[in-house]
């Protein structure tokens, strides 16, 4: 028995999944603060690997009249798997009635996605604490009413519970999630810089050497922070210089994407990130540059995207157009400099190391920002220092964490004030993360389905996505073929199993079936049909948008999404199109049956 005193000095990274805590009038709030870290603490776990989806994570504790024990837990692994609420359910079994469960942040609700209410309703829960809502519009509230329209209590912090202790939880559910509040309240994804400098200020020698100015320790944190990343960027003097990997390496299964800004193309023909078997890479350039050497990158499987001008705030807006969560600037100071004036960058890992190399010449890790009083000077918020190795770290932000208070009004919300509103207005309609309006439309909606495998024996898959990147293997008499294809089936998640069958795909595509550019449309369709048969919801989502045209706004997919700039061939829409009008013939037909017999 570990008593609630004893936890709290613990902290939340070392809080025992059996706390047990006398009840009182003077602890509950402290109690309830204490579970919310803990749910903010097991939300983290998950960093790097539900981007661009929030981090979730659930703690159900009982709330009888003598003591507060903690029963269950869970958080979310990756998108498209358990969701913790589920989780926490499950290890919590019957003692879950009449118990209070702690979330992080409200959980998603919407159509074709109401686990989490429903675990939690269904299960017993008599009260629902919240440590911020949804910060996206359309499912901001949504999770909320409908548990309070069950008859639960729930309570939300700061607007419903106000203490201290509340509000430092109220702090770790925004910092845990802060890629996402950021992306919401400022429409670029979160971006971290990140640097080494010696104690004098310098990320290099005079000459560029820069090998090595932090600690191994220090450098094994870089890989985690990478690895928590959706993408890496660097500038091309970086590249030409330093020739880096810019790979996790940390063991896990997340490799963040690498991105070279370079607006003249002058890199060199021969780098690590050209590379691109186990780590995509993008360079980003202007519209132009060096045609040949953009078309010597693309024979190596680099993918090259233009620009009209090349600065930091465009390439955001691409990236969050791609559903990029959170990036890592591992830039020099020109580039960095540039980040910073153009307003994209959100917080600053600075490794400082005990080292004195002098050097009028030597750079510093930020260029020039044009400001010449110190007080111009850029102040961070929030200033965190942690000593690693001889090293010593320190974290802030430029700009506090946004909480995106007070609530924003979901389109529900306005609907029901102005019943003229709607949100099936658009005569375009697009679709493309899971967490949009029309989330359900896309291949990585989690909606298991049913489909009859070559000998005739029915097979679940737990999405579409699943479904299509395992057939690229189907009938390939290879055992890496047959193995690729189990592997993908059982993937986690449908970002695990878009990983690896288009690694796989990119690695050995001797092991690809000959016909799949002929039959990927016909395998998709067929997915796609047995999807939306299965849930009648879906169904109705699919016919509420008739007269409108499906779009799926993947910005870099020109074959299933609309591209950039509407120059892709949209196949996705056009198959759900199809399926449609297919549906809507369907229920046409009963009806005219109906008036033939009638005559």
């Amino acid at each position: 028995m570990v008593v609630y005193a004893a936890a709290v000095a613990l902290g939340p990274s070392n809080f025992p999944s059996s706390l047990i805590c006398r009840a009182t009038s003077s602890s509950s709030l402290a109690f309830d603060a204490t579970c919310i870290n803990r749910a903010a603490h097991l939300a983290d776990k998950s960093a790097g690997l539900t981007a661009p989806h929030p981090n979730f994570g659930c703690v159900i504790a009982t709330a009888d009249a003598e003591q507060r024990v903690v029963v269950g837990e869970g958080y979310l692994y990756a998108q498209g798997t358990t969701p913790p609420e589920v989780q926490a359910v499950q290890d919590s079994g019957d003692r879950c009635r009449g118990a209070t469960a702690y979330l992080n942040m409200e959980p998603g609700h919407c159509l074709g996605d109401q686990a989490a209410v429903a675990a939690l309703i269904q299960a017993g829960i008599s009260r629902v604490v919240i440590g911020i809502r949804h910060p996206l519009h359309h499912l901001r509230g949504k999770a909320i009413r409908a548990l309070r329209s069950e008859g639960l209590l729930v309570d939300v912090l700061r607007e419903d519970l106000q203490c201290e202790t509340v509000e430092e939880a109220l702090k770790s559910c925004l910092l845990v999630n802060a890629p996402l509040l950021y992306r919401a309240a400022c429409g670029v994804p979160f971006s971290v810089l990140k640097y080494a400098m010696t104690l004098d200020g310098k990320i290099a020698a005079s000459s560029g050497d820069a090998s090595w100015i932090s600690s191994k320790k220090s450098r094994t944190r870089v890989f985690e922070m990478r690895g928590r990343s959706d993408a890496v960027i660097v500038g091309g003097n970086t590249v030409r210089q330093d020739n880096p990997r810019l790979t996790a390496r940390h063991g896990g299964g997340h490799f963040p994407q690498r991105i070279i800004m370079s607006k003249s193309l002058d890199l060199p023909e021969t780098a690590y990130l050209w590379d691109v078997a186990e780590v995509p890479t993008m360079v980003a350039t202007q519209r132009g540059a060096r045609r040949s050497f953009q078309n010597y990158l693309a024979s190596k499987g680099v993918e090259v995207v233009e620009f009209e001008i090349l600065n930091p705030k465009v390439v955001m807006d691409y990236l969050y157009d791609r559903g990029c969560l959170s990036i890592l600037w591992e830039c020099g100071g020109a580039l960095a400099a540039s980040a910073i004036s153009h307003g994209v960058i959100h917080k600053v890992h600075a490794f400082v190391a005990p080292k004195i190399i002098g050097g009028k010449n030597a750079p510093s890790p930020v260029g020039e920002l044009g400001m010449v009083e110190m007080s111009q000077a850029l102040e961070l918020h929030d200033v965190h220092y942690e000593q690693i190795g001889p090293d010593m770290l320190v974290s802030g932000f430029l700009h506090p964490v946004p909480d995106l208070a007070p609530p924003i009004r979901s389109i529900d919300e306005i609907s029901a004030i102005d019943p003229t509103v709607s949100p099936y207005e658009a005569s375009i309609i697009f679709f493309y993360k899971t967490w949009d309006p029309y989330g359900a439309f896309s291949n990585f909606s989690l909606h298991p389905f049913q489909m009859c495998d070559e000998n005739g024996d029915f097979t679940t898959w737990q999405s579409v996505e699943h479904y299509y990147q395992a057939h690229k293997f189907v009938g390939v008499d290879d055992p890496i073929g047959k193995s690729c294809f189990e592997d993908i089936k059982n993937a986690k998640s449908p970002e695990e199993a878009a990983r690896l069958g288009r690694k796989m795909q990119r690695q050995c595509p001797d092991l690809v079936r000959s016909d799949w550019e002929s039959i990927k449309i016909s395998v998709m369709y067929r997915a796609l049909k047995s999807k939306f048969s299965t849930y009648p919801n879906l169904t109705s989502m699919l016919l509420s948008t008739a007269g409108s045209v499906l779009v799926e706004a993947s910005p870099h997919d020109l074959f299933w999404g609309g591209g950039r700039d509407g120059e892709g061939l949209n196949y996705l829409g056009r198959l759900l199109m199809q399926l449609r009008s297919e549906f809507l013939a369907d229920s046409y037909e009963p009806h005219q049956n109906e008036v033939q017999n009638l005559s």
